[in-house]
């Protein structure tokens, strides 16, 4: 299956469409992440804002992202804003609405997928990870970053270094510097 080949949607309880833009559940993450042996996962703990959540698919497709795992609850839906934003990110990339993320990333760590939170707290860069191997990262959302329970289930924390006044990125800039810097280090 090539990078940016989705599996085709089931007929089953786990997959849904609107549109073209087809939906997973938790059950499909192990086919989903299984057609790559390095698979790059991004983790969206309640963006809610659609500009932003369109942007980070658009970054997650370019980047060959295999997944994009949001909560159903409290993330923006995939309106006509967030696929205009995308310019057929929402389209291209497979969505895991799952009903309890805590859960979600529990079993992707079970499928071998580490996972990088970012946190302005963090004690490293996400220049110092290894990101070359099966990995997620997660992105919290705009303002209050990671959920606690969200936080808890990474492996590894990082942060952006910023040489600037201004305090943090933009949820949707942020997750292009982390994305790129692990396909930066997979090439």
């Amino acid at each position: 299956m090539r990078r940016h080949d989705r599996p085709e949607a089931r007929a089953n309880k786990h997959s849904s469409a609107v549109g073209d833009v087809h939906f997973y559940d938790e059950g499909d993450l192990e086919q989903l992440i299984g057609a790559s042996p390095n698979p790059l996962v991004l983790i969206l703990d309640c963006v809610q804002d659609p500009h932003n959540f369109g942007a980070c698919l658009r970054t997650a497709d370019a980047a060959g992202v295999a997944v994009v795992v949001v909560p159903k609850d409290k993330s923006s839906p995939v309106t006509d804003t967030v696929r205009r934003v995308s310019c057929g990110g929402a389209e291209n990339v497979p969505i895991a609405r799952v009903t309890n993320l805590a859960r979600a990333m529990d079993k992707l760590k079970d499928l071998g997928v580490w996972l990088v939170g970012t946190a302005d707290e963090a004690s490293k860069s996400i220049y110092q990870l290894d990101l070359k191997g099966p990995v997620g990262i997660v992105m919290g959302a705009e303002g209050e970053g990671m959920r606690r329970l969200t936080g808890e289930r990474c492996d590894f924390l990082a942060q952006i270094p910023m040489n600037g006044k201004v305090p943090c990125l933009n949820v949707s800039v942020a997750t292009g510097v982390c994305l790129f810097e692990a396909v930066r280090q997979r090439q």
